[in-house]
């Protein structure tokens, strides 16, 4: 009986030997593993971006990448012309000094004073031609870098759409969902721009809102004072006075295709060169305002001066920014391949 209780008494401790273990503290170190594996992704990503966003001579490490993917070649061509231009001057230098060697006379190794200024004619214009197009190469590259600075810009812009409850959004929100028609003047420009969407102004109704938002065109109205500040625009928007010719207005009637510039200083930033452009080509811009219109895929179509033209905008703009024949994904809505 003793043995019985004994042989019983092993068994039983053999098999709480094999029960399975508790895994509690494992998974808490495997969570642990993973959270700190996702706060290096995500520190290294920030890290990344910060590098990418670091100004080096006013335009950004990212910026420069990017110029430099759509011409790959520049640097090359580039390093080219400068060694070339270089070369020409080291060669003007000594060929300078054989045509004065010519001209004073008495040396024996020196060619006649007409080959000498043939050589110094050739190498000069090999330096300056080369020079000029290191230039060239030097000033295509500037304005790229400015114009994609620029882009940048306006996809960080910041719009309040008009419509109730619509929280604020970028510019860069916007594409591939609508066209944007950026329109800045002066105070009796926005009155007028704001009465040709939201007042019947011909013996019909207007239903110029309906069809622009047909077409997914979306308009911001920036208003300038006379510094060519941009200043609040919503309040005189909404408290625009209608003429004698302006009937039913109802300055809501647009919202649907309105969206009103915040962050003001940004705008301030992206409008002042298309303004100081336009003054220099003897426009004036607070009485006649401007537009830049802005293609789906967030590129420039065109900068103009007036209101805009929502009547061939409405018929025309598949077509003219190309979205009819390119966009990928819209075959069945434009139709085609």
């Amino acid at each position: 009986m003793m043995r019985l209780t004994i042989l019983i008494s092993c068994l039983l401790a053999s098999a709480s030997a094999f029960t399975k273990p508790q895994l509690s503290g494992v998974r808490n170190i495997q969570s642990s593993a993973v959270n700190n594996r996702n706060r290096i992704v995500v520190s290294s990503s920030n890290e990344k971006e910060a590098a990418l966003g670091e100004k080096m001579n006013g335009y950004t490490v990212k910026q420069r990448l990017r110029e430099e993917v759509e011409s790959p070649f520049r640097k090359v061509r580039l390093a080219f012309f400068g060694f070339s231009a270089f070369s020409a001057l080291t060669a003007l230098y000594f060929s300078a000094l054989v045509a004065i060697k010519a001209n004073i006379g008495g040396y024996a190794d020196v060619p006649p004073l007409d080959e000498a200024l043939v050589q110094v004619a050739i190498n000069s214009g090999g330096a300056l031609g080369f020079g000029l197009l290191a230039a060239r190469e030097i000033k295509v590259g500037q304005g790229n870098l400015e114009r994609i600075a620029k882009g940048g810009l306006l996809a960080r812009l910041v719009v309040e759409p008009a419509a109730e409850e619509a929280s604020k959004r970028t510019l860069k929100d916007y594409r591939r969902i609508s066209r944007v028609i950026i329109a800045a003047g002066g105070a009796e420009y926005i009155r007028s721009l704001s009465m040709s969407l939201c007042s019947d102004q011909l013996a019909d109704e207007n239903t110029l809102p309906a069809a622009l938002a047909g077409v997914d065109v979306m308009i911001v109205p920036v208003l300038l004072d006379e510094n060519f500040n941009v200043v609040e625009t919503k309040s005189a928007w909404r408290s625009a006075t209608p003429g004698e010719s302006d009937r039913n207005f109802d300055s809501t009637r647009a919202d649907e295709v309105i969206c009103f510039p915040s962050v003001l200083s940004m705008w301030q930033e992206y409008i002042d060169s298309d303004v100081k452009t336009a003054q220099g080509q003897g426009f004036d811009v607070l009485s006649k305002g401007i537009t830049v219109t802005v293609k789906k895929n967030g590129r420039i179509l065109r900068r103009a001066t007036g209101l805009p033209p929502f009547g061939d905008m409405v018929g025309m703009m598949e077509v003219a920014d190309g979205s009819k024949f390119g966009m990928p994904g819209d075959s069945e809505k434009y139709g085609g391949p």
